[in-house]
């Protein structure tokens, strides 16, 4: 690194040695200077000397070099419930997207891009239409970073592609972005590049490959689809930069994919699956009840748990993973038991199956559910989340040991702190710690009163 450039408020661009070229610093100037003006003389090894400007010119689909590759074992923090408890990705990591027309894919990557806590943010707007990147254009600027307090556009990198621009183009942009992503990651930076969508790229690949007359695999797409999928995700990672001073930086990649009618048996989809390590699946029907962000908690995954076990029992909890095991767990039986409600009714359910659905019930609308618009519930700190999700299992605890002592069911259902629990998601960051242990408090007396009363 030979010195720095103020690029904006919270950005500091630092000029860096070309890769590939070594050798002994003779002389760095001091002073204002266009991209094309000499700042730096290098001696190389030969006695030549070579003369550094601050444009530095990269092949966008050749990977940037870098030292050594380092373990996910970091997440990224993105103030989404959903995304965070349940399907966490790490600094570094791979995900995808993929929901049909409607579902929320684009509020979804907005989201991620404005509060991820990273350092950048590269959005590559992919043949996507032209009013979507108008509206982040007009957006972004009057958002406020919460670790800066600064406009988010002072920290992201726009690639607008939109889809009426040429083929070739929309091909090149995500490389272009991903090299971008590249260069901010050997300054030492941790980055996210969020794609959107990577299907209008597959779709350009498809083009270009029908007019230069090669042979087509399944659905018309180039045979090559797999690797050039990979060959974009692979870039990201966790690494140790080149130079002497060893930065240690992260790339996180995540890609949507906007597969024909939501059907993810389409190999752009498929292909995808094959290399990322995070499925954020979108759900039509979620999206229509008006869930958002409808992320389908049965179909989605995440494999990076064992590698962020340690970050969350040093960082947040030890019982955080085993909290987010449990909620899953009530959710699965949830789904379980509509199936027989569908049958025999919710009447014919044991008073232990009835607070499952009740739980699993609050889980969904209470923590699963986060409204973008709202203020207060656009961005959910890690801790809030794991104080929310360990109140609502505390409720599902002592109602059931409420219900094995003898309380009626409506009596346990219908408390006033579970009112309070709903409600709890907006109340303000500076408040939540104080407001919770209120509502644990009143809804452990309201249980054992409800216990008592049943009792007499």
């Amino acid at each position: 690194m030979l010195g720095t450039v103020d690029e904006t408020l919270v950005v500091k661009h630092k000029v860096m040695v070309p890769n590939g070229v070594e050798g002994v610093v003779e002389e760095i100037k001091d002073g204002h200077f266009t991209v094309n003006d000499t700042v730096a003389v290098l001696r190389l090894a030969d006695g030549s000397r070579k003369e550094l400007s601050m444009l530095q010119k990269w092949p966008v689909r050749v990977e940037r070099p870098y030292e050594k590759k380092l373990p996910p074992d970091i997440p990224m923090i993105t103030g989404q419930r959903t995304v965070d408890t349940f399907f966490p990705i790490a600094k570094g990591g791979t995900a995808a997207i993929p929901g049909p027309f409607g579902s929320g894919k684009t509020v979804t990557q907005h989201q991620l891009a404005k509060w991820s806590d990273v350092d950048i943010v590269v959005y590559i707007g992919c043949g996507e239409r032209g009013n979507e990147m108008t509206d982040v254009l007009r957006e972004f600027p009057e958002l406020i970073d919460p670790r800066t307090g600064e406009s988010l556009m002072q920290r992201t990198v726009l690639i607008a592609n939109t889809s009426d621009m040429p083929v070739a183009a929309r091909e090149a942009s995500v490389y272009t972005g991903i090299t971008i992503a590249e260069y901010y990651r050997d300054m030492g930076y941790a980055v996210a590049v969020i794609a959107d969508s990577t299907s209008r790229w597959a779709e350009a690949l498809r083009e270009m490959s029908g007019r230069l007359e090669e042979m087509p695999g399944e659905e018309g797409y180039p045979a090559y689809l797999g690797s050039r999928l990979a060959q974009f995700y692979e870039r990201a990672g966790r690494v140790i930069c080149k130079g002497s001073d060893k930065r240690e930086a992260a790339l996180a990649a995540i890609g949507a994919v906007s597969p024909p009618g939501g059907d993810i048996s389409e190999p752009v989809s498929q292909a995808t699956l094959r290399i990322v390590k995070v499925f954020w699946g979108l759900d039509s029907s979620l999206a229509y009840a008006r869930h958002f962000p409808a992320i389908n908690w049965l179909n989605s995954y995440s494999l990076y748990f064992d590698r962020l076990q340690d970050w969350y029992d040093k960082n947040i909890a030890e019982d955080f993973i085993s909290n987010r095991h449990r909620a899953m767990g009530l959710l699965q039986q949830e789904s379980e038991l509509k199936e027989i409600v569908k049958l025999v009714g919710i009447d014919s359910l044991s008073p232990s199956d009835r607070l499952v659905m009740e739980a699993a019930q609050m889980l969904r609308e209470d923590f699963l559910q986060q409204n973008a618009m709202s203020d207060t519930d656009s961005y959910c700190p890690i801790d809030k989340q794991y104080r929310l999700l360990a109140m609502i299992l505390e409720y599902y605890d002592l109602a059931k040991q409420a219900l094995e002592s003898g309380a009626k069911m409506k009596s346990v259902f219908f408390i006033p702190a579970r009112d309070r629990i709903g409600r709890a998601k907006d109340v303000p960051t500076e408040e939540y710690v104080e407001t919770f242990e209120d509502i644990r408090r009143e809804m452990a007396e309201q249980l054992s009163a409800a216990v008592g009363g049943d009792a007499k």
